[in-house]
């Protein structure tokens, strides 16, 4: 069966201002202090790893469960859908194709993201707390054929599936960043610019 793979935060969803907002809210409740351009660079990233480099000073666990907390209540209902995603994810299925999601956010708030945003992913099509080489070997037990992500993380986890790399310049990674990570498909307009590519990949297969 056709699978395509979707990564969540800043491609999926838009999702960036509700995660910094709850992370700086917690880390000034626990008396330190983290510069918001730095958290929106490393959207996309697992918070576990990040942490401990934005707030070095900080217990990390404390910190992560803190914030998962804080987030679930007050982010998570925030989440849109961006420009584009209901109808790519139309697109696929219109063909008879599977969606599924494979992201390094939390399972419980990629599920509640993904509702937020008015998305309707089983709960068994979705993959949580997996990263770049991690996310290749979830896409491969799918047997997705594509991935679609805007970080590099997500391009070196299409490449471990051999799955088509197509990258979305809707996070904090740049367009000619995903193309030097090695992109097999960039949509400089992001999803809005899914369906064309889509429909052309299809005919030439």
């Amino acid at each position: 069966m056709l699978t395509v793979g979707f990564d969540l935060d800043m491609t999926l969803v838009d999702s960036a201002d509700s995660i910094v907002e709850s992370l700086m809210a917690v880390v000034e409740q626990h008396g330190h202090h983290v510069d918001e351009q730095a958290i929106r660079k490393t959207i996309g990233m697992p918070f576990p790893l990040v942490l401990p480099k934005l707030i070095p000073n900080a217990d990390p666990d404390q910190l992560l469960a803190a914030y998962r907390a804080h987030y679930r209540i007050h982010g998570v209902p925030k989440t849109k859908p961006l420009p584009g995603a209901h109808d790519a994810v139309a697109a696929i299925r219109e063909v008879g194709a599977r969606v599924v999601v494979v992201t390094a956010k939390q399972g419980i708030t990629a599920i509640g993201a993904l509702v937020a945003a008015g998305f309707e992913i089983p709960v068994q099509d979705v993959v949580a707390e997996v990263f770049a080489e991690e996310k290749g070997h979830a896409l491969k037990g799918f047997g997705a054929q594509i991935y679609v992500g805007d970080h590099p993380g997500d391009i070196t986890g299409a490449k471990v599936a051999t799955a088509v790399a197509v990258a979305v310049p809707t996070g904090p990674t740049t367009a000619s960043e995903l193309l030097a990570a090695g992109a097999d498909v960039l949509l400089p307009g992001g999803l809005p610019e899914f369906r064309d590519w889509f429909t052309g990949w299809l005919a030439a297969r």
